[in-house]
């Protein structure tokens, strides 16, 4: 692909705002990662790699998926651009089927909210870790300003902690960890980290 062809699809997805975003959430995300060079990552809904290729230095392996051929494809010129040589793509959307995967880690970054059915793709993700595996969730704390008839207005902590125990999970440690302005549907937010072991 062509640089500039490559950068303006990038910058079709890749807005200012959603780098910024991103950049708060690899911070926070990465000190989750500490000792898990030899792990493997899932980075379920990765969009265009803007979280999960900024990790890829801190793992073994990062597999990235999402539902999105084209984010896919600027992912995947992403990867070969920057010459990291750990990471890969696969298009899939588990909500409709569960690929054969295992992995150590699964990163969920800003797509909980847009899954009808929570539980069910929790139940989805906690198959697909190893034994002792995490599931790192970062999304937006409920909001009781927004209303989509297709995104979940975030999520209370309870409620979610709650979730992740029905499905399996031992146990999940929960904090807000960021506020912003107009990050939500234009409203101001605030976003959670969840880390839960299997």
């Amino acid at each position: 692909m062509e640089n500039n062809v490559f950068e303006q699809i990038a910058k079709r997805y890749d807005t200012e705002e959603r780098i910024e975003l991103a950049k708060v959430i690899v911070k926070e995300v990465r000190s989750e990662l500490s000792n898990c060079t030899s792990k493997s990552l899932i980075d379920y809904g990765s969009g265009t790699g803007l979280v999960s290729l900024e990790l890829s230095d801190l793992v073994e392996s990062i597999l990235l998926v999402d539902s999105s051929k084209q984010m896919l494809d600027v992912a995947a010129a992403k990867i070969s651009h920057r010459g990291i040589t750990n990471s890969k793509v696969l298009y899939s959307d588990f909500t409709q089927e569960t690929p054969e995967l295992k992995a150590d880690i699964v990163l969920m970054s800003l797509v909980l909210l847009h899954i009808p059915d929570t539980k069910k793709i929790l139940q989805e993700l906690f198959h697909i870790l190893n034994n002792d595996g995490k599931l790192i969730i970062v999304d937006f704390d409920k909001n009781d300003k927004i209303h989509h008839p297709k995104v979940h207005n975030g999520f209370s902590h309870e409620e979610l902690r709650e979730k992740l125990l029905q499905v399996g999970f031992k146990s999940t440690e929960l904090k807000t960890f960021y506020h912003g302005n107009r990050i939500f549907m234009n409203q101001d937010a605030s976003m959670f980290i969840a880390s839960s072991k299997k």
